[in-house]
């Protein structure tokens, strides 16, 4: 999964520095993510890992890091299983 993340990102968090430079917590708006490119990124997780994100989940914390981005797609797709 986490593999996966890092491409959508790489494709759409529009980073100052490769994200395969960074560590899993690594904060992306450090990394030069602006909220414009955290919407694109959203909706590209969203079609690339096929869920839709909460109104409780719209918030910078959730897509701030790869872990992050993770813990929240694990909790979606858990979910989507249950």
């Amino acid at each position: 999964m986490k593999e996966r993340i890092r491409r959508v990102i790489a494709d759409y968090a529009r980073l100052a520095t490769a994200v395969d430079g960074l560590e899993d917590t690594a904060d992306l708006y450090a990394a030069g993510m602006t909220s414009h490119a955290s919407v694109n990124l959203m909706l590209a997780l969203e079609n690339e890992f096929d869920v839709e994100f909460p109104d409780r989940m719209l918030r910078r914390g959730v897509f701030e890091s790869v872990s992050s981005i993770q813990a929240a797609l694990e909790e979606l797709t858990s979910e989507i299983a249950a």
